[in-house]
């Protein structure tokens, strides 16, 4: 039964995973990456990256395997985790053109960098806020 269980898990796990891949994919997400930062000629690498992560996060989920790397690679792991969340959400909102819409409806037309900047720090500090109560 358990193995039944376990199957059907890393199943519909590796579905999920596959699907929130396809989605980073299909927004044109990971080639906006790929132009920013000028190294277009990667860009299946960061494909099969994605999909690596997604494969390795799922069955990280089922085997009880620890990574002893200390406050300091947790610290590491954290920052790096918390750049790609951020600088995914801000694509994705730039993608939908969420932001081009924002600032039309309210009329901002100088000070756009600091709202984004001010966007990144509420986020940090929401963070850190979240931690520090122990909710």
């Amino acid at each position: 039964m358990y193995v039944v269980l376990c199957f059907l898990g890393l199943c519909f796990g590796g579905v999920i995973a596959s699907g929130v891949v396809a989605f980073i994919i299909s927004l044109g997400i990971v080639p906006r990456y790929a132009g920013i930062t000028r190294t277009a000629e990667h860009i299946m690498l960061y494909e099969n990256m994605a999909i690596l992560g997604a494969v390795v996060g799922n069955v990280m989920c089922f085997l009880p395997v620890g990574i002893p790397l200390g406050w300091i690679g947790l610290l590491v792991f954290g920052t790096f985790s918390g750049i790609f969340l951020g600088s995914w959400i801000v694509a994705l909102g730039e993608v939908v053109d969420i932001y081009a819409i924002l600032f039309r409806r309210t009329g901002i037309v100088k000070g756009v960098a600091f709202v984004i900047v001010s966007m990144a720090l509420g986020k940090v500090l929401g963070s850190l806020w979240f931690f520090y109560k122990g909710w």
